[in-house]
């Protein structure tokens, strides 16, 4: 099953203050683990929202709301995709994750869809057509050139 763990923002990284480099050591060394194991999938950090938008949903109308955003705990400051056997084995890893710098933060692991949980909605035209997304493009989260 795939997983996505999401590292919770902080005052800290909402403000926009960069790991260490003994941070950025210990996560890296991490992060080679994840990738030894056949685990990751993807992970990146983010920006702090005051650099991000937000598009609202409204019927038929959109609207736009610019960071930065309030209820800082509420925020996402990065975030891993993993493929693991179970959310135990997820929690274990995660347990594992570097806190060099002592602070306080928080991390949620969610599961991530398979085509199987969306049952007869996701008709065989829909899936082959996903298939054939994922194919072309790999990864959804390649950047552009």
């Amino acid at each position: 099953m795939r997983v996505m763990v999401i590292m919770k923002a902080s005052a800290e990284t909402e403000a926009g203050v960069m790991p260490s480099e003994r941070l950025l050591t210990e996560m890296t060394a991490f992060n080679e683990e994840l990738v030894k194991a056949g685990l990751l999938l993807a992970g990146e950090g983010l920006h702090p929202s005051s650099k991000g938008a937000r598009v609202k949903f409204e019927g038929t109308k959109t609207s736009v709301l610019n960071g930065p955003f309030a209820e800082t705990k509420e925020l996402i400051a990065g975030f891993w995709l993993l493929q693991v056997k179970s959310m135990d084995e997820a929690i274990e890893w995660i347990r594992r994750v570097p806190n060099t710098d002592g602070a306080h933060h928080e991390i949620e692991i969610r599961r991530v869809f398979d085509a199987e949980d969306f049952g007869e909605a996701l008709t065989p035209e829909l899936r082959e057509r996903e298939e054939a997304m994922r194919a072309q493009g790999g990864d959804y989260g390649q950047e552009r050139g």
